[in-house]
């Protein structure tokens, strides 16, 4: 059978539970075929088609009152190529299972976020980043896309075929059409030394240039309310890799990282007052630690505590005044902040709208308790970094509207054109798409 409905009905949620829709139809295609099948018959049906993959965005970009697409069954190695380098998968491939895959190969992907459970079609159209300033996000590492259109019809884009709809389709927020397939620019695969460092919040901030051009990979967090930054200091080594001792790894990667942080933002909430002094507490257990292995396994981290989420890509030179705003806004105590503020850095891509578009940039991301005001402390943080010309993340929350984000890509025209070319009916389009990008045409 190509594909089947969905048994539990039409409801559907993504991981942080906090986003929900009812479609007329959940449907998940096994093969290609039942991919455009379920495409053209929701299009002969007029309704609006949005894919979800793994739902680890925190925006609307999933949401649908029509046909909603689950692509997780869409997982298959299509093609390797050792020589070249160059893989094919098919979109709904998650990134926690490409990677080991490719390692079977001697392959790797040239860098990787800090949470590798979305599927590759998800991470390229929301502009997934991890961190390094000589390395771009993960779309600029994608060599074709096989777009399925609403009318069934299939557009094989690569820099060769089509470069204005391949640099819009890199990222292009679900709104272009049905991701089938992704070609890859994969690396040899490489080991990683890294090393996570409590350091000083100000000899960090002042010696911030020196660490992002002395290190491969490098990113720290900071708990509101505290001075001592957790750097996180990576660079690719020769070494023979070293996994961790699995039990030694769920200490340290779930239950620090996750439950005893879940202890602290309850508490926090709970007890207001106590806030500052738990974090504090928290900043003060900062130790070093260092692991080398493969670069998969280095670069991302377990998320188990659910949280919202907000990001934003500055100009890489306000990274430091930037980042002491923020921290201002989330050290007060209206605010009722535990959570850390995380700061990454990214090379500039040619993505029509990528956040990073033509730019080195500093990627600033704050996280909230869901059951507090987080909508009042984004928002006053989003005033902040819209003001040094920013640009949101995709896959998280922000409050933009087409009208604010055209001035801030210069290619805007050119996606909007693409758009209206693979998609002229709108099919691929709801509500956050018109949000953002505007209605089609």
């Amino acid at each position: 059978m190509a594909s089947e409905p969905e048994s539990e009905g039409p409801v559907w949620r993504n991981w942080a539970r906090e986003q929900v829709c009812h479609p007329v139809e959940i449907v998940r295609p096994r093969t290609r075929e039942g991919l455009v099948s379920t495409v053209v018959a929701a299009n002969a049906a007029g309704r609006r088609i949005k894919v979800a993959g793994s739902g680890h965005s925190f925006s609307g970009a999933a949401l649908t009152d029509g046909t909603l697409l689950r692509i997780e069954a869409l997982d298959r190695l299509l093609d390797v190529d050792r020589s070249s380098g160059l893989v094919k998968f098919e979109a709904g491939a998650v990134l926690a299972e490409v990677s080991p895959r490719l390692d079977d190969f001697g392959l790797a992907l040239a860098n990787l976020g800090d949470v590798d459970r979305q599927t590759l079609a998800g991470a390229i159209s929301t502009a997934t980043h991890g961190t390094g300033i000589g390395f771009r996000n993960i779309s600029a590492q994608v060599e074709a896309i096989e777009l399925i259109c609403a009318d069934g019809s299939t557009v094989e884009l690569s820099e060769r075929s089509d470069a204005k709809a391949f640099r819009a389709a890199r990222v292009g927020i679900g709104a272009l059409g049905a991701i089938y397939a992704v070609t890859l620019r994969t690396v040899p695969a490489f080991t990683v030394r890294r090393t996570d460092r409590p350091r000083p919040l100000g000899e960090t901030l002042e010696s911030l240039d020196e660490l992002v051009e002395g290190f491969d990979h490098f990113e720290f967090f900071v708990l509101p309310h505290t001075d001592t930054a957790l750097c996180r200091e990576s660079t690719r080594t020769d070494e023979p890799p070293r996994p961790a001792d699995p039990a030694a790894r769920y200490v340290r990667e779930v239950v620090l990282e996750n439950w005893l942080t879940g202890a602290l933002v309850a508490t926090a909430r709970a007890f207001p007052s106590l806030g500052p002094r738990l974090a504090r507490s928290a900043a003060g257990s900062f130790a070093r630690v260092s692991k080398v292995d493969r670069s998969y396994r280095v670069f991302a981290s377990e998320r188990k505590l659910k949280f919202t989420e907000m990001e934003w890509a500055i100009p890489r030179e306000h990274a430091r005044e930037a980042i002491e705003r923020v921290l201002a806004i989330a050290s007060r105590p209206q605010t009722r902040c535990v959570f850390p503020i995380e700061v990454r850095f990214v090379r500039g891509d040619d993505a029509l709208l990528s956040p990073s578009h033509e730019r080195d940039s500093c990627y600033i991301a704050v996280h909230q308790d869901r059951k507090l005001d987080w909508p009042a402390y984004f928002r006053e943080v989003e005033g902040v970094l819209a003001g040094y010309g920013g640009r949101p993340h995709w896959g998280k929350r922000h409050e933009q509207t087409a009208a604010d984000l055209a001035p801030n890509y210069p290619r805007w025209a050119e996606f909007q054109a693409v758009r209206k070319r693979l998609d002229p009916d709108g099919r691929f389009a709801n509500d956050y798409t018109e949000r953002v990008l505007g209605p089609v045409g």
